[in-house]
């Protein structure tokens, strides 16, 4: 992994512990996950083969930016939990952890901001199917495409300058499997304010703010859907967007609580929190290629030609 080319003063390293009080077993527990990082990194690693072709469609384009960000997120922080459930804390460079928590969460807000370009991408299908090619064009897509990535680097790249600036004079032992900003600034020994209010600034820049209009453009689209004539067209637009709904579900309610219950959640116990925040790096990422391989179409034919070539024929 490439690390950050920092001059502070923090140089020593720190020591990621895992789930404190399941160190017996932390080792069953790497079974369930290394399956599912397995299957995650397979179904998004067919994904993107199935879709390379079909870039020029716009659902299909983000399709393969949420394979893509999938994998930046499950193997960012996957790898180095599976090594501390088999072989008990691990030693991880402050570089390293910067580089790390810069990665996960740069790559959870982009993941969020993809949801939101495929709802907005459902909404002008349902709601103006005729004017769909004109809307979206190749050339909206990619500046959509690269307007949400910059967005999301100059939002979450601050982050890794308010950690560097803290002293850590008490204990490099982090009660985690993977460094994550507040977690790691909770162990300075110095006012971490800017910290806790910078966190708050990016969920409200970059996450509700998404979640707020993929809410907007859901409810226009089930108006749509329900002034639509033919109940197969409604049906069929209902089946499509609730696919959606259960992959954005999925990735939010693990995501929210891991946030709410670093900031407000003193009576949560740490072993459950954790557990709970190593769920939004891992199932999202497996369950989104399935979720979209099934439920779309040409996805679903291009797996089978890929797997099964002579049924092709």
């Amino acid at each position: 992994m490439t690390t950050f080319n920092l001059t502070g003063y923090n140089t020593g390293a720190f020591t990621l512990l895992g789930i404190p009080g399941l160190e017996q077993h932390q080792v069953w527990i790497s079974i369930p996950f290394c399956l599912i990082y397995f299957v995650a990194i397979v179904g998004n690693s067919v994904l993107l083969m199935a879709t390379e072709h079909s870039l020029h469609a716009p659902m299909f384009f983000f399709l393969s930016m949420l394979a893509i960000t999938d994998l930046i997120l499950s193997t960012t922080c996957v790898p180095k939990t599976l090594s501390i459930f088999w072989f008990g804390p691990q030693r991880i460079s402050f570089p390293g952890c910067l580089t790390q928590l810069f990665f996960l969460h740069f790559s959870f807000v982009l993941d969020s901001s993809i949801l939101m370009a495929m709802a907005f991408d459902r909404y002008v299908a349902i709601c103006s199917p005729l004017r769909y090619n004109t809307i979206l064009t190749p050339r909206t897509i990619v500046k959509i495409a690269v307007g949400i990535s910059f967005r999301n680097f100059c939002v979450i790249f601050p982050c890794v300058f308010i950690v560097n600036r803290l002293p850590f004079c008490r204990t490099r032992n982090v009660p985690h499997t993977y460094c994550e900003h507040i977690g790691v600034a909770r162990l300075a020994c110095a006012d971490i304010s800017i910290n806790i209010w910078y966190g708050f600034c990016v969920l409200l820049m970059a996450v509700i703010s998404d979640v707020i209009l993929i809410a907007v453009s859901y409810i226009l689209i089930l108006c749509a859907v329900f002034h639509l004539p033919s109940q197969d067209a409604r049906q069929k637009a209902l089946g499509t967007c609730g696919s959606h709904v259960c992959v954005i579900l999925m990735f939010y309610i693990p995501a929210f609580f891991s946030i709410l219950a670093h900031r407000f959640g003193h009576n949560v116990p740490q072993t459950f929190h954790i557990v709970f925040a190593n769920l939004y790096v891992i199932i999202p990422p497996a369950l989104n290629p399935i979720v979209y391989g099934v439920k779309t179409k040409k996805i679903r034919d291009k797996v089978i030609f890929l797997l099964f070539p002579m049924r092709s024929y």
